[in-house]
């Protein structure tokens, strides 16, 4: 998986993807769609766990859609590929954790993608927003999922207005997780994605299916469904060897060795 604009390094179950199209690192529907791919192998490969996602250079992690291909004749509404746009958003069955680490300017599109990690690492030079509403359209994933990230009115005025979210602010929303100097950034990730990797991944893909699933549903529904062991990675965790580890380890006082079985 070297295919530019999109180059990947894999080490042992952890795959860094690097977004790699300059001078923005914007997406067309091409590399939308090389993203797709790349992201559907990570999720059907038994020996990855855990995904990085980030962009070349320090100036952008991604700035959304390329307009420029879209003035050449790249269609808004064209194949964006299995994942959807930026192979990410609408990728099915995607049950392994994905950390973004935002390098510099996030927005539009680029935040929406940011939106569909599972953490979000930033540099302190790092920037955000939603500025679709200055080109006479709509952040469409991010009207959809900001509000239910970082309070209503903080994503409203994003929103709305279009305005410039520095890191400080986007991580006192909760927006992000963390913040790096731009030097240690990567080293962080990659800590993370290390820690990420030596979890159980069966309790990893329960947990990222539960929560996807139950966001549209009751509680008493959700829960319902989790004990009766009706979601499929629920019922596969509790039939497996790793559970039975857990306890072990925990009764040895050992550290448990995970198989994903």
């Amino acid at each position: 998986m070297t295919d530019k604009p999109i180059r990947t390094r894999r080490e042992g179950g952890i795959l860094e993807v690097t977004l790699d199209r300059p001078k923005a690192n914007a997406i067309d529907l091409a590399t939308s769609r090389i993203m797709g791919d790349v992201f559907a192998d990570f999720r059907d490969d038994r020996n990855l766990r855990v995904a990085i996602l980030t962009g070349a250079g320090e100036k952008f992690f991604c700035p959304g859609w390329d307009l420029k291909a879209a003035a050449d004749g790249d269609e808004v509404d064209g194949d964006y590929g299995v994942g959807g746009f930026g192979g990410l958003q609408e990728l099915p069955n995607l049950n392994k954790p994905v950390i973004a680490a935002v390098n510099g300017i996030c927005c539009g599109g680029g935040l929406e993608l940011a939106l569909s990690c599972d953490m979000i690492l930033s540099a302190e030079h790092a920037s955000f927003a939603l500025p679709e509403i200055r080109s006479g359209t709509i952040a469409d994933a991010a009207s959809i999922k900001l509000p239910k990230r970082i309070p209503y009115h903080v994503a409203m005025d994003m929103l709305l207005t279009g305005r410039w979210l520095d890191a400080e602010e986007a991580h006192r929303w909760g927006l992000i997780n963390r913040i790096w100097p731009a030097d240690r950034l990567m080293d962080e990730a990659w800590a993370l994605a290390r820690l990420l990797e030596s979890g159980p991944p069966l309790v990893f893909a329960a947990v990222k299916e539960v929560v996807r699933e139950a966001e549209a549903m009751r509680f008493q529904d959700a829960l319902d469904k989790v004990t009766g062991r009706e979601f499929a990675t629920v019922d596969r965790l509790y039939g497996s060897e790793d559970l039975l580890e857990g306890f072990k380890a925990f009764s040895e006082k050992r550290e448990p060795v995970w198989k994903g079985e």
